[in-house]
């Protein structure tokens, strides 16, 4: 289990490092800057309470870091959906991060579900 959160946790350190980058490339306009430090704080939470569970003092304190990244995946893809539909964020630069958004989502739900012994 430990390579495996090792691998999350990477994974998610270098999705935080695209939607800053993301975000840096947006219009210097009011919505945009509002959404953008939006997605900015859900995505940068992901790997942040991933990182936090490695010292989870219970299982189930692991189990609710878990529960809270799954929620910051959530909240960026809507962050994302507005930026890809209000045209603020070009759909070629946009899409790969919605979808490695839901295969971070799947990840976690899997863990999660795993960590309850629902599976």
């Amino acid at each position: 289990m430990k390579k495996y959160n090792q691998t999350i946790q990477d994974r998610s350190y270098k999705y935080a490092l695209m939607i800053i980058k993301l975000v840096e490339k947006l219009p210097k306009d009011n919505a945009a800057n509002i959404i953008g430090k939006q997605l900015i704080r859900s995505a940068t939470s992901i790997g942040a309470n991933i990182a936090e569970a490695q010292s989870a003092s219970s299982r189930r304190d692991f189990t609710n870091f878990y529960n809270h990244s799954l929620k910051s995946s959530n909240e960026s893809k809507f962050w994302m959906k507005l930026l890809k539909d209000s045209e603020k964020a070009n759909k070629e630069d946009i899409m790969p991060l919605i979808n490695e958004t839901n295969e971070l989502a799947n990840i976690l739900a899997a863990s999660i579900l795993k960590l309850k012994g629902k599976v």
